[in-house]
């Protein structure tokens, strides 16, 4: 349907009667002509910027979030509307899409409550084409706003600062520079400080000395003010703004918008290649993205570098794969060369990064950087130097209060009218002040990514023989010394680092905790030096001020310490801790004890029920090689049925405990059963990329979820490598390091490979930096159809770095690749 359908479009209906090319609603419900595309509510994320009215100009967002909001400069926790039905109507030309405030399933409720004013009004917004790339969108309410919310609401169209930083404006007679960074004057609009309009009239336009990025925006009905979003929030764009005025309804505000369109533009061809290289035994395909409008299908070259600059090793057409997304795609396989050396691709006029072919690919810079800096970095309650640098200082030494009752947080966390221990609301808690990794930018601690990255690093010990030391910890004086080996292993220093705020959480609360997290917005959006969010000192309620300060008692700023009864969190806390008994066994006896002890005893209080299985599956194979207990090999051999009905959620931990389990009937049902599910796994992931992966993002790219679906396949190929293809965890590393779909094909590994994301929402993003070793979500897709990674500090869906999964699912597929081919 895709290729017939861009072979129709490209040659037929987007041209008028006077030969002009004309937007169209294409068969995925948006206007589309070649180089251009105008979305209309097609996404579903108004806080990350992606939904509104969008415009995809010459292959990239520049625009996006056009719809009414409460507030002239919005932030992730402002108000947002409720979508309801859509319109497409093709005979018109015209999508509309009914709204509403307030979101009742998000007013001061749900995982990420918002407060939300007294104000319910339904709206539409519609946007018709007129002619050529031009088009009207038309606001509609269905009442007159009441007084005290005039000025406030107003319709707002986003502008992604990334691409006009430096570039022109011109509104009526103003005219200015997009600055690099937010600026005054700062003024006091309904009780905000936010920057002062940079201008206001009726026309504007947007970067007129740039053909690729011209924007004509005139409103119809009001004056526009231009804005920088960024002053009061520093993940804002800049802010096209009409405010609605008093007894406005049909047609409250009407604005024509030309984005200009080059004449004979066609995507630019991108090469996909791993940035780091491949093992001379490693299929070896390099994929061309091109515009499906293409029909000049040019050879592609394979040269190898020398002091002479490039010598041709190959050259053929590459072979058609097909259609995917928004763009089709080719294939060039050279997987028979096999000298080692340093290697590019070349596509036409366009080239690849060097990469490396040589067996030792994944033996120095690829993982290491993991282990060297990005665990080291996020390490909570420490000090952590890199020789003249200080990554961050002592922090959250004041670690935790007792979560208030009955609060719901905004990041998730729900405490209810009981802590479930014999800790009072706000009370302190001891042996919460030690261990730990910050989680992303947000300085959080999750029971499951705490457990998840010391799992992981259990794993990789256990299974590739992981012994690497670059780093000196000092527990006791909670330092850390990057690059300065003190003659223990990294790997096992950081799960014991990791051990002491679970295991410390469970001795104070007789139980996990949910999490630790911050009190308060202000502290939660704090960019920047973690030791900055509290004072470090003990918050005691009970002190008066005078005794406060001779005692040297804190400022009421301590993180908070959530509780919960969650099944799923407790088996997955056990198949952790069994995990890490075994490898700390030798080196650390008394905390293996304690791990198992521990492990056991939360498997057997957990309540079991249908949605935990899985999970109880998993646990049951990592307590079964830790104990060798027959009660957890009968139970695993009792839930056949169920471990063959979860093979995709829990399939992996069979095969990781199959060789230990002496029971033939089992053994052969289970493989069958694996058998089957992989044959048609490996069907449906040829089939449904080029990529030999399963990319199927929801909101945050799909790097993670890709990245873990490899970790599994491994171990079904290291249980049954007869039935099981590696090709599905290789792709999985491939994909990783730069092999996927988009115009940037940055390794997602920050400072891994010849091109990587080095711009991360990491806790230093505010300074447009990265941190080594951290792994983003990476290629997020655009409804319905683009795949985007864009160079921006704020976009935690695309360059987020995140413990318990990303950078260690990354750094066990670099190994076990690597193994495969050794």
């Amino acid at each position: 349907m895709r290729k017939l359908y861009s072979f129709f479009i490209s040659c037929s209906v987007l041209f008028n009667l006077n030969g002009q090319q004309n937007l169209l609603i294409n068969e995925k419900g948006y206007f589309e002509m070649q180089g251009l595309n105008v979305t209309v509510f097609s996404d579903v994320y108004p806080e990350g910027h992606q939904t509104g009215v969008s415009i995809i100009q010459h292959g990239s967002r520049v625009a996006a979030n056009g719809d009414l909001r409460l507030e002239a400069s919005p932030g992730q926790w402002s108000p947002m509307p409720k979508a309801g039905h859509k319109k497409v109507d093709l005979e018109k030309s015209t999508i509309s899409q009914q709204l509403w405030y307030p979101d009742s399933s998000r007013n001061r409720k749900g995982f990420n409550p918002v407060l939300y004013p007294n104000l319910h009004f339904t709206y539409n917004i519609e946007v018709e084409v007129l002619a050529g790339s031009t088009f009207k969108i038309t606001v509609n309410i269905d009442q007159p706003l009441p007084e005290e919310f005039i000025g406030k609401v107003g319709f707002n169209f986003e502008l992604f600062p990334g691409e006009l930083f430096g570039k022109s404006w011109l509104l009526d007679s103003e005219t200015g520079i997009f600055p690099v960074q937010p600026n005054g004057p700062i003024a006091d609009e309904f009780g905000e400080n936010i920057s002062r309009p940079m201008a206001s009239g009726r026309k504007l336009l947007v970067a007129p000395e740039c053909d690729n990025r011209r924007i004509s925006i005139e409103s119809l009905t009001g004056m526009v003010e231009l804005r920088d979003g960024r002053s009061n929030h520093n993940n804002s764009w800049f802010i096209v703004r009409e405010a609605l005025k008093a007894g406005a309804t049909k047609k409250a505000v009407e604005w024509i918008i030309t984005p200009n369109v080059i004449e004979g533009w066609v995507y630019k061809p991108v090469i996909q290649v791993s940035q780091i290289g491949y093992h001379p035994k490693q299929e070896k395909k390099a994929i061309v993205e091109l515009d499906p409008v293409e029909t000049d299908i040019k050879i592609v070259q394979l040269y190898k570098l020398s002091e002479n600059g490039k010598t041709l090793i190959k050259e053929e057409k590459p072979k058609a794969w097909g259609d995917f997304l928004r763009y089709r795609y080719y294939q060039f396989d050279f997987s028979e060369i096999t000298t080692p050396g340093m290697y590019l691709v070349r596509y036409g006029d366009i080239e690849s990064n060097p990469f490396k072919i040589d067996k030792d690919v994944y033996n120095r810079n690829v993982w290491q950087p993991v282990l060297e800096y990005f665990l080291p970095v996020q390490m909570c309650h420490m000090r952590v130097n890199e020789k003249y640098r200080v990554w961050h200082d002592y922090c959250h030494l004041d670690d935790a209060l007792m979560a208030p009752a009955d609060t719901n947080h905004f990041d998730g966390y729900r405490q209810g009218s009981s802590s479930l221990t014999d800790f009072e609301s706000l009370q302190q808690v001891p042996g919460l002040a030690k261990g730990g990794w910050h989680d992303a930018g947000d300085f959080d601690l999750r029971v499951e990514s705490q457990i998840g990255t010391i799992w992981k690093l259990a794993l990789m010990i256990e299974e590739f023989g992981l012994d690497y030391d670059a780093t000196t910890i000092y527990p006791e004086k909670q330092l850390v010394e990057i690059h300065q080996p003190d003659g223990i292993s990294d790997a096992i220093q950081q799960i014991e680092h990791g051990l002491e705020s679970v295991l410390g959480g469970y001795r104070s609360l007789g139980r996990l905790y949910r999490g630790i997290i911050c009190q308060d917005l202000r502290q939660y959006v704090m960019l920047g030096d973690a030791s900055a969010m509290t004072d470090n000192l003990k918050y005691n309620p009970g002190l008066s001020e005078t005794e406060k300060t001779a005692d040297e008692s804190g400022k009421n700023d301590d993180r908070w310490v959530f509780t919960e009864e969650n099944a799923w969190h407790e088996l997955q806390v056990a198949g952790g801790l069994a995990a890490a008994s075994r490898v700390l066994e030798k080196s650390n006896p008394e905390l293996a004890l304690e791990c198992i002890e521990t492990a056991e005893q939360l498997f057997k209080n957990a309540k079991m029920n249908q949605w935990v299985i899985p999970q109880q599956i998993i646990a049951l194979t990592e307590l079964y090689l830790t104990t060798k207990k027959d009660e957890y090999r009968k139970q695993l051999i009792t839930n056949q049925g169920q471990i063959i009905n979860n093979l995709s959620r829990c399939g992996w931990a069979a095969a990781h405990v199959m060789s230990q389990i002496d029971d033939k009937d089992f053994n052969q049902t289970i493989e069958k059963a694996v058998a089957e599910y992989q044959k048609n796994l490996l069907k449906e992931q040829q089939e449904d990329s080029p990529y030999g992966v399963p990319y199927k993002p929801r909101i945050w790219g799909a790097g993670w979820d890709i990245q873990r679906f490899g970790v599994e396949q491994y171990f079904f190929y290291k249980a049954w490598p007869e039935i099981v293809d590696s090709s599905l965890f290789v792709n999985a590393l491939n994909f990783i390091l730069g092999v996927h779909p988009g115009s940037n094909t940055a390794s997602f590994a920050s400072g891994v490979g010849s091109e990587s994301v080095t711009t991360a929402y990491g806790f230093n993003r505010a300074d447009w930096s990265f941190i080594p070793g951290g792994v983003v979500s990476g290629t997020a897709l655009i409804r319905p159809d683009l795949p985007e990674l864009k160079e921006w500090p704020f976009f935690w869906q695309q360059t987020e770095y995140v413990m318990g999964g990303g950078s260690t699912d990354f750094m066990f597929l670099v190994l076990a690749v690597d193994n495969l081919f050794r």
